[in-house]
This record gives C-alpha cells, sequence and structure tokens, in this order.
C-alpha cells in the first residue's frame, strides 16, 4: 500500500469502504489518545482537526486549549483487529501543533522528532529495537496466570502461544516487522521483538504493539499488562533497548579492528548512558511500580556498568553476530515497557550524544555477576546504582539540565509535576502490607 500524497489517503479510503479513521497521539506519560473521523470529514481532517488540550495530561491549560492534531500521513494503516469486511478502520499517528500551525512544545512526538532533527543536521540516523515484555492474566482485576511456563518453552506449558501468533499477524498486517517471539522467564509473561527501525517510527511501532497486544488478549477475554512489576517475588518485564547510529548505510558504532568491536563514538554513547543514567531513569521508569522491578535478583539492571555477556549490567554489547557491522549494536536494559517511547528514546539520544560530543571516556567492562559480588568490591569498583524509588528519581532528574534540555520547558515541567503527586500518593496509602505487619503489633 504505498502513500505518497493526501490524495493517495483518500482514494484508498474511498476504494476499501473505510468506515472511521483513527486519528491517534499520546499524552505526557505515554497513554494513547484518540477520536476518529468519518470519510467525509477527512478531507478537512488531513489539514488538521482541531480539539481541546486542556483535559489531556500535561498538554494546555484550559486558558490556553486550542490545540491542532495534524496526521502524519506516512502512518496510515488499517486497524485489523477491528475490521469488517464492508467496513475497515484505519489509523494515523498525528503530531499536535499550536493554532498557528507551529509545533506543540507539549507534543511528546515532536519532542522526539527535535532530537532526530539535531543528529540529521549530520546526517545520523538513529536506529532503536525496544524488546518489550508483559504478562497475560485472566482479567484486570486480579493477577491470575494463564501458564506456569518458563523462558523459551512451547506448549502445552505455554498457554499464550495463540495470543503471540494473533498478535504478531495483526502487526504484520499493519507494515510492522517482528522478528521473533518467545515466553519469558516468569510463568504467563511473554515477549515480542520487533525489527529495529528509525526511531520515530519505532515510538509509533511501540504505541501499537502495546494497544495490539493489549487489544488481542481483550478478544479472547483476557487481559495483557504492561505493568513493570505485577508480582512480588516474579521477575519483572522491560523494555530492552537496542540502539545504533548509522550515517547512510554505515553503521558508525562498529570499528573491526576493536577488540569489541566498538568505534570511539559508540564508546563515547555508552559512556553518556551510564553518565545520566541516573538523571534519565525518571523517564525511562515513569512508575512507583517501576521501583518494584528495578531491584537486585530478578535479572533487572540496577547496576550501571557496561559488558559484553554480563545481563546483571545496565548496559550490554550483544554478542550474536561478533564482527558484523550492521549487528554491532548497545543494548540498555533499564527501561521499562510502561514508559512513554518518545520521551524514552529521546532521553537516551541526548545522553548518549552527550557522551559522544564531551568525549566521555568508558570505563572497563565488568563482566562477572555484579549481584553476587560484596558490597566492599562493587564500592572499590565505583559500580554505582539506579535509583531506587520514585522519589530518588525525581530528585535525580529535576536538577538535569540535559533531560530538560531534551524535553523542552513545558514537557519537563509537566512530567515532574506529576510524578511528584504520584509520589505523594504513593507515600501517604497504607498498604496491605501495613496492615498486616503492624496492626497486630501495634
Amino acid at each position: 500500500m504505498e502513500i505518497r500524497n493526501e490524495e493517495d489517503i483518500l482514494r484508498i479510503v474511498r476504494d476499501k469502504n473505510v468506515s472511521f479513521i483513527q486519528f491517534w497521539f499520546t499524552d505526557v506519560l505515554g497513554v494513547l489518545k484518540s477520536f476518529a473521523l468519518t470519510p467525509s470529514e477527512l478531507e478537512t481532517g488531513l489539514e488538521g482537526m482541531g480539539f481541546d488540550g486542556s483535559s489531556i495530561e500535561g498538554f494546555a491549560r484550559i486558558e490556553e486549549s486550542d490545540m491542532i492534531a495534524k496526521p502524519d500521513i506516512g502512518t496510515f494503516a488499517f486497524v485489523p483487529w477491528r475490521q469488517a469486511e464492508d467496513s475497515p478502520v484505519a489509523r494515523m499517528f498525528c503530531d499536535i501543533q499550536n493554532p498557528d500551525g507551529t509545533p506543540y512544545a507539549g507534543d511528546p512526538r515532536y519532542v522526539l522528532r527535535r532530537m532526530l532533527e539535531k543528529i540529521a543536521d549530520k546526517k545520523y540516523t538513529f536506529y532503536v529495537g525496544p524488546e518489550l515484555e508483559y504478562f497475560y492474566f485472566k482479567d484486570n482485576k486480579q493477577t491470575e496466570l494463564l501458564d506456569t511456563a518458563g523462558y523459551f518453552d512451547t506448549r502445552p506449558l505455554d498457554m499464550g502461544s495463540g495470543l503471540r501468533r494473533n498478535t504478531i499477524l495483526a502487526l504484520q498486517a499493519m507494515g510492522i516487522q517482528v522478528e521473533y517471539s518467545h515466553h519469558e522467564v516468569a510463568p504467563s509473561q511473554h515477549e515480542i521483538d520487533l525489527r529495529y527501525n528509525e526511531a520515530l517510527r519505532m515510538a509509533d511501532n511501540t504505541m501499537t504493539y502495546r494497544i495490539v497486544v493489549k487489544d488481542i488478549a481483550q478478544q479472547s477475554g483476557y487481559y495483557a499488562t504492561f505493568m513493570p512489576k505485577p508480582i512480588f517475588g516474579m521477575n519483572g518485564s522491560g523494555m530492552h533497548v537496542h540502539q545504533s547510529i548509522f550515517k547512510d548505510k554505515t553503521n558508525l558504532f562498529f570499528n573491526a579492528d576493536d577488540p569489541y568491536h566498538l568505534s570511539e563514538m559508540a564508546k563515547g554513547y555508552i559512556a553518556g548512558l551510564m553518565k545520566h543514567a541516573r538523571e534519565i531513569t525518571a523517564v525511562t521508569n515513569q512508575w512507583v511500580n517501576s521501583y518494584k522491578r528495578l531491584v537486585p535478583g530478578y535479572e533487572a539492571p540496577v547496576y550501571i556498568a557496561w559488558a559484553r555477556r554480563n545481563r546483571s549490567s545496565m548496559v550490554r554489547v550483544p554478542m550474536y553476530k561478533p564482527g558484523k557491522e550492521i549487528a554491532t549494536r548497545i543494548e540498555f536494559r533499564a527501561p521499562d515497557p510502561a514508559c512513554n517511547p518518545y520521551l524514552a528514546f529521546a532521553v537516551m539520544l541526548a545522553a548518549g550524544m552527550k557522551g559522544i560530543e564531551d568525549k566521555y571516556e568508558l570505563p572497563e567492562p565488568i563482566e562477572d555477576d555484579i549481584y553476587e559480588m560484596p558490597a566492599a568490591e562493587k564500592e572499590a569498583r565505583q559500580i554505582k546504582t539506579l535509583p531506587g524509588n520514585l522519589y530518588e528519581a525525581i530528585c535525580e532528574v529535576e536538577t538535569s539540565e540535559l533531560v530538560r534540555k531534551a524535553l523542552g520547558d513545558h514537557i519537563f515541567d509537566k512530567f515532574v509535576e506529576n510524578k511528584k503527586i504520584e509520589w505523594d500518593e504513593y507515600r501517604t496509602h497504607v498498604s496491605r502490607y501495613e496492615i498486616d505487619k503492624y496492626l497486630p503489633i501495634t
């Protein structure tokens, strides 16, 4: 389905008898928002549709609420799980604009687009490949599992394989390439890996992936969640993000003569991620629950270190195809799948590029299991940890000039304000743990 201009969109909608066209965008927290147009309104809608932004989290105040949703025609796709043969539904992602047509500073998609335009001046392209893990449960009221399978298990233990299959078919129908899928470590935990793509398109694909996973599960009477740590005592869900920078068809992270096959640029990028990791964690791990995952012992990367094979480190250089240029990349293992991908990719790129531009020195890799390392040795080797809770992460991010510059003042201030409110709600909540532990003894 080749789309070159708006006339192609109108022709496809007419020829396929499309019933509705959904306009998609996200709020500051990465929650998907949408509204639908009928075909008769599409020609006008392609010029941009006005809406009230005052009720969208992190958007405008009520006295400046007029917003324009301008669809990106390159994102047009049919929504396969809502298809009827004679009246299909389509969607497009939107850029949010001010009434005068200028980009709206509160639009997460614009934040990432602006970061990518900066490196495009150098003819660089930022590629990412996220691995999003998630759980299937019986419903959204409790965490009743569908299976007791483990890593790479198949039927009859893996009872989610049919759901994954239908999800993959839906993604492929929307033009999103899938590399592979499998059952993850925890019971009822799964992963579908998307083929790497340019960062803006991948952020769109990540949003699409999350809604497809959830809708396909709902159609079968189940519930899918990207909550980072839904079950105590089990592995949480991460979003390991593979990253590389190309210039034309050349992978700028690759150096055949280096023992690690990493260029100086790649080493600077890793050093940037490490130096600024604590600052960007509030963005890549934005919920109170995110920090229930970032604890030692459950394969979560709490230690700020890098390695090749060591999965206890925060940054890993995959060794699946050592010495192959196109496959050389770095894997940032800290983020979780409930983040806003537009903002998360933007702050990762900002941290990495800062390391490149300021020529940060990369420490030696740590291939030992950091989980088992004595505290004295970790201190001697200067191995720091990521923030231990959302409050600690907020304290780091609110003084970060790097994150403020990457997100822009509007989103930065709205994001920090929202996170402070969330932390206050959490810290004043009386949990079941407290009732069970303290009520009998006080």
